[in-house]
């Protein structure tokens, strides 16, 4: 096919920047894939070249957030983070002073760790917190994830959205992030922010007190699907007699006899050899439900992993899953996982039938037995984030925490120093990492996420093909003319609006590589110093807050804060509009000489 002419280029790549990010938002493709078939068609219709898109996985920003990963992986592997946070929020009773002391340490960790492993290890710790407390988990979970977002802004190698945006910066043969700024703006907009959530939080988030009250720690309300066994006793009753109508927090919903499905259940409903039965209930009743002597079989192919015991596992599946519009059958999930659903909670939806014919959504709550490979293999396929079951503790040995101590000396010497590039630092990091054994080939496998590497490389390609094919230009020179009886301050805080828009709805990395290219062509078109621009973006593309999808932190503690839409954007618009405000007025101050000369 030949090439697009150069007047159409620009046009164009607009329309498939548009089409990627319509698909990703009504979840018609996974990310992954919707910028693995924009970089296609921008190589086909000749925009970029093939090389352009195989160079992003030479970009040392790229490599950084790697690095980061590995590093991350390491720290938690060989601390217990948990007992930490133990010591560090043992003597908080009041609901204020735990919001303050645990989103202050939250943003501080998350200003050095990837936030991810951050809220998965927290999420069990502050639901245990909030029911020891009287308090519900909705009051904490939203603030804990929010925390995350915060800190990860105060140093380069806190997000990824900072390191692409390095990359690309890098690439344009421009001067990268100061890391100064971005520690005085990150943590000043952090401080206002947390400030902000410690005093409203308990206004603005929902009480799901009844969640408190009606179940213990983790206990959702779950569908279940059970099938008789040959043997049972309820062959032949009805469901009075068969004592379905009085089981203690469980009751049963549905019966499936040949395909056709009885709803509701009558009492005097007579149970057949072959009924497959429909259980709502929650997490310990549903289990002791599968152990009672009344012929209801357990998942086969499975062993417990200890006598007398099954083991019993919680998931959330996460926003990247290669699970999400399969069925539990089509996936294969006990093959796969070494693990069997046994039942699944959506919020705000009632689910119906057969839990294997259910297609899962991103923050389904998945109940599951599980064999001795679950733990490796879900490490393996990250398509699941472990909430309840999967306890581990580290204990680590005297030699492992001095260990510990040595590489959080050499963070700081190295990043704080400068005595090298960000890329050199975080390899020197490594290494060290490396030879202490504290990062192993076993991390490699298990915490690199593909799915992470292929958009951080394929959005590099489409920022290129935004600055080639002039649609930055064409963008950023509507923008300027908008709001150019304004002055370049709005337009400043019009490209910030545009990044945060972008953000809550597809990945911040797809924001940065989008808003990279307006940001470059609207500087230059003032004939601006371009840092202002770029923090501004940095900071926008990481603002996160109005909706579960934009950040994985927020779709983590979806299901088990038992929030909706409707939560995040009650408490996410005032955060995001402080938050955006914030780092707005500090990066004037930062940047007044540039700005308003």
């Amino acid at each position: 096919m030949p090439a697009l002419s150069l007047e159409i280029q620009p046009y164009a790549v607009l329309v498939i920047l548009i089409t990627m990010f319509t698909s990703v938002y009504m979840q018609w493709l996974k990310p992954t894939v919707a910028f693995l078939f924009a970089a296609l068609v921008l190589v086909i219709f000749g925009i970029i070249t093939p090389r352009q898109v195989l160079e992003g996985f030479s970009n040392q920003a790229i490599a950084s957030v790697v690095i980061v990963i590995l590093l991350t992986a390491g720290i938690r592997e060989n601390f217990n983070i948990e007992l930490f946070l133990d010591k560090a929020f043992g003597r908080v009773k009041t609901y204020k002073a735990f919001l303050l002391s645990m989103m202050s340490k939250v943003a501080l960790l998350s200003s050095f760790v990837n936030n991810t492993p951050v809220v998965v290890l927290m999420t069990p710790y502050v639901f245990s917190w909030g029911r020891k407390n009287n308090i519900s988990p909705s009051k904490l979970l939203i603030p804990l994830s929010y925390a995350t977002i915060l800190g990860g802004m105060i140093t380069v190698i806190g997000t990824s959205t900072t390191l692409v945006l390095n990359g690309f910066l890098l690439e344009n043969k421009l001067s990268p992030i100061n890391p100064i700024d971005l520690l005085v703006v990150g943590s000043a907009v952090a401080v206002i922010c947390i400030s902000f959530l410690v005093i409203f939080s308990s206004k603005l988030l929902p009480s799901r007190t009844d969640i408190i009250e009606r179940f213990e720690l983790n206990k959702r309300e779950y569908l279940i699907e059970k099938r008789l066994s040959d043997k049972s006793k309820l062959i032949g009753k009805s469901v009075t007699d068969g004592g379905l109508r009085n089981l203690n927090g469980v009751y049963l919903v549905e019966i499936i006899r040949n395909e056709q499905l009885i709803t509701p259940v009558s009492p005097s409903e007579i149970i057949l050899s072959e009924d497959i039965l429909i259980f709502a209930g929650n997490t310990d009743n549903i289990i002791d439900l599968t152990l009672t002597d009344i012929g209801i079989e357990l998942p086969p192919k499975l062993t417990p992993s200890t006598k007398g015991k099954v083991k019993v596992v919680e998931a959330v599946v996460s926003a990247n899953s290669s699970l999400l519009g399969k069925t539990v059958k089509e996936s294969n999930f006990r093959e796969r996982y070494d693990a069997a659903v046994i039942a699944i909670h959506r919020n705000g939806e009632k689910l119906s039938g057969k839990i294997g014919r259910i297609s899962l959504k991103a923050g389904d709550v998945l109940l599951m037995y599980t064999g001795d490979q679950f733990s490796g293999r879900v490490d393996l396929f990250k398509d699941l984030y472990i909430i309840a079951g999967e306890e581990k503790e580290i204990r680590p040995g005297r030699s492992n925490i001095n260990k510990l101590y040595v590489m959080l000396s050499a963070i700081v010497v190295l990043l704080s120093g400068q005595f090298f590039n960000l890329f050199v630092s975080l390899l020197i990091l490594l290494s060290l990492a490396v030879a202490m054994r504290l990062v192993t080939l076993k991390h490699v496998k298990r915490d690199l996420d593909i799915n992470l590497l292929i958009i951080l490389v394929l959005s590099i390609s489409i920022g290129e093909a935004m600055i080639n094919s002039g649609a930055g230009m064409l963008i950023g020179a509507g923008l300027v003319g908008l709001l150019s009886d304004y002055g370049c301050l709005a337009i400043l805080f019009g490209l910030m609006v545009v990044a945060t828009l972008l953000t809550s709805f597809i990945t911040n990395v797809g924001a940065i590589a989008i808003c990279f290219p307006l940001a470059l062509a609207i500087s230059n078109e003032l004939g601006l110093d371009g840092g202002p621009f770029f923090l501004a973006i940095a900071f926008a593309s990481s603002a996160a807050f109005l909706t579960p999808i934009g950040y994985q932190t927020n779709l983590i503690v979806y299901g088990p804060g038992g929030y909706n839409f409707r939560d995040f954007l009650k408490i996410g618009f005032p955060v995001t509009a402080l938050y955006l405000l914030a780092a707005f007025l500090l990066i004037i101050l930062l940047y007044k000489e540039q700005l308003m000369p």
